[in-house]
């Protein structure tokens, strides 16, 4: 099960509710209800299932319901009917003293206005929330002090907020967040006020800290760039309803319909995809076992003139051309003195516009990998084909 889960969430604003909500329930549309009721349907049907330690954003234009969504999730705004599940516990039924526990020990929000008390240091402003929970002064000054150090804000927790800049400030207000030390972390457009390139920084600094304090983080954004750079996974919001959950690539590359197709069809997607996404098999020869012969024979069937060459343990070893193999073979040394071991090792998740300055410096195909363990190579032709194809806009 999911860290959080919903079950038919929805979110009918106005007054005849329990009308708009029987039509709703009779399949009418959003424009059919709010016609015959003047009541809007902001979150529609909303199934999901967030799991543990992910970065989860939720996206959409506005209007599409994205931050009613989150703030339902922490009741801040009421739903008009389904249910909502933190570690399986039915939130949505808890009454006000249930639901204050499970915001106080379970969940945290960061807004875009991060509001900081002027008249107090950072570090009397990362207590805050701490102090209202009653905690004392040195249990709470050490929660903040270790909140701020991994923001890396500690060195400024005797400054007020109007000594740092507006990224810091936003640090500060994300720290005040982890200082209550929450499982469940929502940002609603927490860096939309920030100029770009302090928005580009605070999304780094976001993963890096996520690689930390591994907390579930639900972030809701109107910009799929930055989406693509911090989610794990993507939910598309359009007038109330989720149309498509993915990781970045499924969304990109599988779109769930044209609305989603239209969305995504601007973004530059050699910044999105990655090695893993345009290699291809390797094809490997066990230099332990096999000779120069069996080589040139496994070459000559796969039609390449190189292998890659790895031990009986499958340890990567180097490669193997046909031209070298030839001259072990004319000479009568072993296969093994013949493996070049200049050979281009990428991660995984290394994104196809980095890549182009690597192939051309590589000799070889450069080979993908997952810590030790190989993957595939990419051919330098694979490269120039995965950037022109992500110069096409996709019908």
């Amino acid at each position: 099960m999911g860290k959080i889960r919903t079950k038919n969430l929805t979110k009918i604003f106005g007054k005849k509710t329990k009308y708009a909500l029987s039509m709703f329930e009779q399949k009418k549309s959003k424009e059919e209800i709010f016609e015959a009721t003047g009541a809007t349907v902001g979150v529609n049907n909303v199934n999901l299932e967030i799991n543990e330690n992910e970065i989860f954003v939720i996206m959409g234009l506005s209007g599409s319901g994205k931050s009613t969504l989150v703030r339902l999730l922490n009741r801040l705004i009421q739903p008009t009917a389904g249910e909502i599940y933190i570690d399986d516990v039915n939130i949505s039924k808890l009454d006000k003293e249930g639901l204050r526990e499970v915001r106080r020990t379970k969940i945290n929000m960061v807004f875009q206005n991060f509001a900081l008390f002027p008249h107090r240091t950072i570090l009397e402003n990362t207590e805050y929330g701490l102090e209202l929970r009653g905690i004392d002064k040195k249990e709470r000054s050490e929660r903040a002090e270790k909140a701020l150090e991994n923001s890396g804000l500690l060195s400024f927790k005797d400054q007020y907020p109007d000594q740092l800049s507006g990224g810091m400030q936003q640090r500060v207000g994300i720290a005040r967040a982890l200082a209550n030390d929450p499982e469940i972390l929502l940002m609603d457009e927490a860096f939309s006020a920030l100029d770009p390139l302090i928005r580009r920084e605070m999304q780094d600094e976001l993963i890096s800290l996520q690689n930390t304090v591994k907390k579930t983080i639900i972030f809701i954004t109107h910009d799929l760039n930055e989406a693509l750079r911090i989610g794990d996974r993507i939910a598309i919001m359009k007038d109330g309803e989720i149309v498509q959950i993915g990781t970045g690539e499924e969304i990109l590359t599988h779109p769930a319909n044209e609305y989603v197709r239209d969305f995504v069809e601007e973004v530059d997607r050699s910044k999105v995809l990655t090695a893993a996404n345009i290699m291809v098999p390797a094809i490997m020869v066990n230099i332990d076992n096999d000779g120069p012969s069996a080589i040139l024979n496994r070459m000559n069937r796969k039609d390449v003139d190189l292998l890659l060459a790895v031990n009986r343990e499958g340890k990567l070893l180097g490669y193997l051309n046909a031209e070298d193999v030839l001259e072990t073979k004319r000479t009568g040394n072993k296969a093994e003195s013949a493996v070049n071991s200049n050979v281009t090792r990428v991660d995984k998740d290394t994104l196809v516009v980095d890549l182009f300055e690597v192939g051309n410096q590589s000799p070889a195909p450069i080979v993908v990998v997952d810590g030790e363990r190989l993957l595939g190579v990419i051919p330098h032709g694979r490269i120039i084909d995965a950037l022109a194809k992500t110069s096409e806009v996709k019908k």
